[in-house]
């Protein structure tokens, strides 16, 4: 009988590990799993593996880094690294960094099933190094990724659909309004699939998780050596959206002079790469988003209002998911049948108390936080045809009571101290930002580092779990 394949899996999601776990042993294989790089570095030392999959971003040490260091340790040991943040740069620098394959978040279990055991099934000897795979970053193309629906029957939901529909048919810009969590970018690929655009190219830009001092380059591309580490030529977005369209995610959160050059670019709808002296023309539809205020990011000074008004020829507003509650239990039906399809588990429906529940929520977090619940709910009932309110709200979980995170204090009216203020804002613009840390910092002005360490003194102190 053959020997058992080893994976391990490095994941900081345990619902993740958990799924992962279940769906390989069922196919005959062992997994291990960790949360960190650093958790996988010791692993390594202890045991052997045939594979490592891991995740990009992680706390501690990323997956780079710990490819970085797998191709160091052990250079014949095979790396599968896969991400929610995938572009084709990521992409190129992981092949090159060393990884036998690259798989973009969310994936098939059935896709990602049939990979692991196509690469266990490759002998690897002494002379064989991990063979670049083809890059398989989703070109964000007309049914690349399934196509786009805004989910809801609310007045306001159908009216939103009558717009995008009159706006879908020209190349205009558009300047979309709403909270994190909204569907601001779903809107965008349905405008993009139902515009005469929808073979070409759609290129989604999340601005505000660009390094500041690579914006330029990725908006606009470089040449190589125009700068220290610009080891080869790079295509910058609006190149890569050539004849079709760009969203500029958070587009308040470019710095003033890139907003100038950005300006510059709509008007003569032409660009230059850093570091040539070469202009080209490029054809290219912009959907900006936002979910800040707009008229304050101007009065404020960090939005310039010509941009806004260059881009904003049809300014649209997406309502938060409190302003149209009736839509939660089509909302949820819907991202039920998408993860159990996706995790290969049995149709579901939600339990009448778990429905309720979140009927009576006013959902901070938005159609995103209601996904990932339903997505948790999906994944904890496993086998069985029936989310209960368990799956969802189990004290593990630190919303297991649907409060916000902040120690009982949701608005201004109920801060007694500085440190009521400070924990309030700070656990405000991590809901506002799905618990993305770095943007949250970027927001108040503060390090990433500074909220890690008030989350820690949080925890301590017991206003969080």
């Amino acid at each position: 009988m053959p020997e058992q394949h080893h994976i391990l899996f490095v994941d900081d999601e345990h619902l993740l590990q958990n799924l992962f776990e279940r769906l390989f042993t069922r196919n005959g294989i062992k997994v291990t799993s960790c949360s960190s790089g650093v958790q996988a570095v010791d692993l390594l030392k202890e045991n052997e593996f045939d594979l490592v999959v891991t995740d990009f971003m992680m706390p501690d040490m990323d997956g780079l880094e710990l490819l970085a260091h797998v191709r160091e340790e052990y250079p014949h040991m095979r790396v599968i690294m896969i991400t929610a943040h995938a572009n084709v740069q990521h992409a190129v620098r992981t092949m090159k960094t060393g990884a036998i394959d690259y798989i973009p978040k969310p994936f098939s279990t059935e896709e990602l099933v049939d990979r692991v055991q196509k690469i266990l099934a490759r002998e690897v000897g002494p002379e064989s190094q991990p063979a670049p795979a083809p890059t398989r970053v989703r070109k964000r193309q007309n049914g690349a990724a399934g196509k786009a629906a805004y989910i809801g029957e609310h007045p306001n939901v159908e009216r939103l659909r009558e717009l995008i529909d009159k706006v879908s048919v020209n190349k205009a810009p558009v300047f979309i309004q709403g909270e994190s969590g909204t569907g601001k970018e779903i809107l965008s690929r349905l405008i993009h699939q139902q515009s005469d655009r929808s073979e070409a190219p759609f290129v989604a830009v999340n601005c505000a998780n660009l390094p500041r001092e690579l914006v330029e380059s990725h908006l606009f591309g470089h040449r190589k050596g125009a700068f220290t580490g610009a080891v080869e030529d790079m295509t910058g977005a609006f190149e890569m959206a050539n004849g079709g369209t760009i969203l500029l995610d958070e587009i308040t959160e470019i710095e003033l002079g890139i907003q100038a050059k950005l300006l510059r670019v709509l008007q003569e709808q032409e660009i230059q790469k850093i570091g040539s002296t070469d202009v080209k023309k490029i054809d290219v539809r912009v959907i900006a988003t936002s979910n800040r205020l707009i008229s304050e990011a101007i009065g404020s000074g960090i939005f310039r209002e010509d941009l806004y008004h260059r881009l904003s020829v049809f300014p649209v507003t997406v309502p938060p998911l409190r302003e149209r509650i009736s839509d939660v239990p089509l909302l949820a039906a819907h991202f039920i049948s998408k993860y159990c399809s996706l995790y290969g588990l049995p149709d579901k429906t939600l339990s009448s108390e778990l429905l309720a529940q979140f009927q009576s929520y006013s959902w901070p977090g938005n159609v995103r936080q209601l996904e990932n619940m339903v997505q948790r709910g999906v994944l904890l009932s496993a086998e069985r045809t029936v989310v209960e309110k368990n799956d969802v709200f189990d004290a593990f979980f630190s919303d297991s009571n649907l409060e916000t995170a902040a120690g009982e204090i949701t608005s201004m009216d109920q801060v007694e101290t500085i440190d009521d203020m400070e924990r309030l804002m700070i656990m405000q613009a991590l809901t506002e930002t799905n618990n993305n840390q770095q943007l949250a910092a970027r927001r108040l002005g503060i390090s990433a580092r500074t909220i890690r360490n008030k989350l820690k003194k949080y925890r301590e102190e017991g206003h969080i779990a």
